[in-house]
């Protein structure tokens, strides 16, 4: 929007806060550019109000959008384009601009953005200020200098330094943090039952998008931009599927065989499970569960466009269920892609820094546990069970899978790269697990290690 910024905790509930259902601003009718300011009164009113919402509702941010937008129906594509940009810009310089604001006003968080990060004038800003006291604070907030602490020069909350340990060297907690300001590319999954990537790559570039291979999956294609997929024949037709670049490759650690029984734990709304059903070759049998029966219902029109009917939703409601029960010692695969912090997905979802903590930490490592030793069970000798997460934190990766091959020496844990080379991806770990990080490989922060259970 404009340029460039001069730099080179979880927050609390706001008082007073509206509930979702109350109407906070209305868009002008197009032209009134809120009274000719540099910068949109409305705009930035409506801004504050949507920020205002993430701090005291703590929901997802995507959701407190949809709910806004929903309500103001008088915003137009451009708005809504510029305001959800406005909010994830400053989600993701959360630790700087709350070193220059409280996290409880959102009105001087929004400011401090538009004059530290984007570069905004005073002058210009001046009009947007309600109070003498708001306008003396943003003037003196210019020669504010940012303290010299590791949480502003990463752009990542302390607990996550903390977290991180000695996983990472100092000097790139840096180039970390500044990969994770970027927003995610799009990436997209071939359907391999009914396409190849070359085919769907020249469909895309005849569309007029600007699409390459991505350098690491061998089923993925990156698509600059934000277009509309879902009017695009290949979409429809269920010849794609959106699915970040490091997501896909969990698949090749799975590497099912056509007439394998196979499990995935904590299916969501299915993407990964789309993509084994498709390395499967549309045979064998594979059971894609969750305690979520809203996510697996989701699944239901991408299952049918993409053409499989090996696949089979089970809603569970326990890692102990019966369900569960009735398949231990039976399975060739299990992928458990276990619910935890996401902070390898902070490109996508920046407010996730507001809404865990150290607190939540732990109480997910708890559950990761208990969920991956109930998965085990389900896994045949001389099958395979793959853990995963979308975290960069030791506590919920490395710690987990060293007191899961303490606690279970029936399984052999297996290095990462030589199922990685089987399948032809270029990616090469010194240790026996695979993780990725956005400023290494340019996807999402991703680990994930790969056990066999014992034949004897």
């Amino acid at each position: 929007m404009t340029r460039r910024a001069r730099y080179s905790g979880k927050s609390t509930a706001l008082p007073g806060a509206r509930s979702s259902s109350q109407k906070v601003i209305r868009a002008p009718e197009r032209g009134n550019d809120g009274e000719g300011r540099g910068f949109s009164g409305f705009l930035f009113d409506g801004w504050v109000a949507v920020l205002q919402r993430v701090l005291s509702e703590m929901r997802p941010a995507d959701r407190i959008l949809h709910d806004f937008f929903r309500e103001e129906s008088n915003w137009g594509a451009r708005d809504r384009a510029t305001l959800t940009e406005l909010l994830y810009g400053l989600l993701r310089h959360w630790e700087v601009v709350t070193a220059l604001a409280p996290a409880t006003a959102p009105r001087r968080l929004g400011l401090a953005y538009l004059q530290r990060v984007m570069g905004r004038s005073t002058r210009d800003l001046q009009s947007l200020c309600q109070t003498d006291d708001e306008r003396a604070w943003l003037r003196a907030l210019a020669a504010h200098r940012l303290p010299d602490e590791r949480a502003v020069r990463a752009h990542l909350p302390e607990w996550v330094m903390d977290a991180l340990g000695n996983v990472l060297p100092e000097d790139e907690w840096v180039m970390l943090g500044r990969a994770l300001q970027s927003a995610a590319p799009l990436d997209v999954r071939v359907n391999t039952l009914k396409s190849d990537r070359p085919a769907v790559l020249r469909e895309l570039v005849e569309q007029g998008l600007l699409a390459q291979p991505t350098p690491w999956s061998p089923w993925g294609i990156r698509v600059e931009g934000r277009p509309d997929l879902q009017r695009l024949p290949v979409f429809r037709e269920g010849r794609i599927e959106v699915q970040d670049e490091g997501s896909q490759l969990l698949a090749a650690l799975v590497a099912p065989r056509r007439r394998d029984m196979v499990v995935d734990f904590c299916a969501g709304a299915g993407g990964k499970s789309l993509q084994l059903g498709a390395l499967m070759g549309n045979q064998g049998r594979l059971y894609a569960m969750d305690v979520s029966a809203y996510r697996l219902e989701r699944l239901k029109p991408r299952l049918k466009r993409a053409g499989l009917s090996n696949l089979m939703p089970v809603v569970i409601a326990r890692e102990t269920d019966d369900r569960v029960r009735r398949l231990q010692g039976k399975i060739d695969r299990v992928l458990v892609d276990a619910p935890c912090t996401g902070m390898g997905t902070l490109r996508r979802n920046p407010d996730l820094k507001l809404r865990q903590s150290a607190e939540t930490l732990k109480e997910l490592v708890i559950k990761q546990q208990s969920i991956l030793t109930a998965a085990a069970q389900l896994v045949k000798p001389g099958g395979r069970l793959v853990y995963a997460t979308c975290s960069l934190l030791p506590a919920e990766n490395q710690d987990q899978v060293a007191g899961f091959s303490e606690r279970h020496p029936e399984f052999e844990l297996l290095p990462v790269t030589p199922l990685l080379e089987a399948m032809d991806i270029p990616l090469r770990f010194s240790e026996p697990y695979l993780q990725l990080w956005p400023h290494r490989q340019a996807t999402d922060g991703f680990f994930a290690a790969v056990w066999q259970r014992r034949l004897d």
